[in-house]
């Protein structure tokens, strides 16, 4: 294990997009030594400019002084050349989303970094087991997801692989939370905690809209107004991405083995072809362009309670399916969806509060409705309901 105190740990960052620019911001913020790697070297000018002018604001805004800001500049070394990784007591890969060129990466890295260093991949779905099946010594791997934008989202999904050595989990815990941020630990399993517990937020909502119950507005204001969201589903993949949310949803689809539960959609998929990916190309499901006056939701309150419980006990479902696998603990489910992706509630909470019995029948409702295994029931749930049990006492 790395004897060096987690205050002198050198971080190295792999990608600098806005991901891996966000973390290198936070590392460096926090007075680590820290370098950024990316052979694209556009990229590597992006972030010196983007992380100088977000020093500069924080100056103006006399969040800091301008000492403090050159010295958390003079912390950051930008580079092409992947052999300045080299001293990095943890780098974290923060590149594309594609598991075979994460294994060449983390295989080239490992012959690069010196034996104690910690090899973390910040990716949001894909097998850290595999990824650290391209080391000689996997015990050295973990995932380490953060949440886009980095800097301002608290939560990180610490993710050990089945080969993740527990000093490893220690060290790369310990470092996160001397961040300020709140850590979860995940289960090596598609979509960890906030991917695939939120899949149904996206899914249903769109299943909702293609059984023409209601258009993408009316459905936005009864989960924004009703249920207390901060965005709409439909808001909220224009704003993280058509393609984005599809590939994410596909890959949980295919590594749950087709589980219904996680199918995709083809609205989204054909948003995606056709380039409409949301606020990045002025249009998704909503048109941004300017003088477009956006269309107004029907505001039925008995049609919006009824998507939003629709929509809500699948997710808590989800959610105590994740309790029944061991994917993460009850406090760390909902630590998760609160903190990763602002829920106004953590759902098994939530579903204590909605009454247990009543989730259930609303799932029995939609399964003999539909006869879709999406709406099936969590055994956990059903054993719940029948010993008169709650998440929380």
């Amino acid at each position: 294990m790395n004897t060096v105190s987690v205050a002198e740990l050198k971080i190295g960052v792999l990608g600098a997009g806005s991901m891996g620019t966000g973390i290198v911001q936070i590392a460096a913020m926090h007075k680590h030594q820290t370098f950024l790697v990316d052979l694209n070297e556009e990229a590597l000018n992006k972030a010196s400019s983007n992380l100088k002018n977000i020093v500069a604001k924080l100056v103006e805004k006399s969040k800091i002084d301008q000492t403090t800001a050159n010295t958390i500049l003079n912390r950051i070394t930008f580079s092409k050349n992947i052999q300045v990784l080299s001293e990095c007591d943890i780098v974290i890969e923060a590149i594309v989303e594609n598991i075979d060129i994460k294994r060449k990466v983390f295989s080239q890295l490992e012959g690069l970094v010196k034996e104690t260093c910690i090899l973390a991949s910040n990716t949001s779905s894909l097998s850290i087991a595999s990824i650290a099946s391209a080391c000689k010594n996997s015990e050295r791997v973990i995932g380490i997801h953060f949440f886009n934008p980095a800097p301002l989202m608290p939560l990180v999904e610490i993710i050990p692989a089945i080969q993740t050595s527990e000093n490893t989990v220690t060290l790369s815990k310990s470092c996160i939370d001397s961040w300020g941020k709140i850590s979860v630990l995940t289960k090596d399993t598609p979509g960890f905690i906030v991917n695939r517990v939120a899949r149904p937020f996206y899914g249903e909502a769109l299943k909702i809209y293609e059984e023409g119950v209601a258009d993408f507005a009316t459905i936005d204001w009864a989960m924004t107004q009703i249920g207390g969201f901060k965005m709409g589903p439909f808001t909220l993949m224009d704003y993280i991405g058509n393609d984005i949310n599809y590939t994410v949803t596909e890959t949980v689809f295919s590594s749950f083995y087709f589980d219904p539960r996680f199918k995709p959609s083809f609205t989204q998929k054909r948003h995606a072809e056709a380039g409409w990916l949301g606020r990045k190309t002025g249009r998704g499901y909503y048109n941004y362009a300017d003088g477009v006056i956006q269309p107004q939701p029907n505001k039925d309150e008995k049609l919006g309670n009824e998507i939003c419980n629709r929509i809500l006990v699948l997710l808590i479902n989800e959610a105590i399916d994740a309790l029944f696998l061991n994917i993460a603990s009850k406090e760390d489910i909902d630590l998760a969806m609160t903190k990763g992706v602002n829920y106004p509630k953590g759902l098994l909470a939530w579903a204590d509060e909605l009454g247990l019995e009543n989730v259930l029948s609303k799932l029995e409702q939609l399964f003999s409705e539909y006869g879709d295994d999406r709406y099936r029931p969590s055994a956990l749930l059903r054993r719940m309901v029948k010993n008169k049990k709650t998440f929380y006492s």
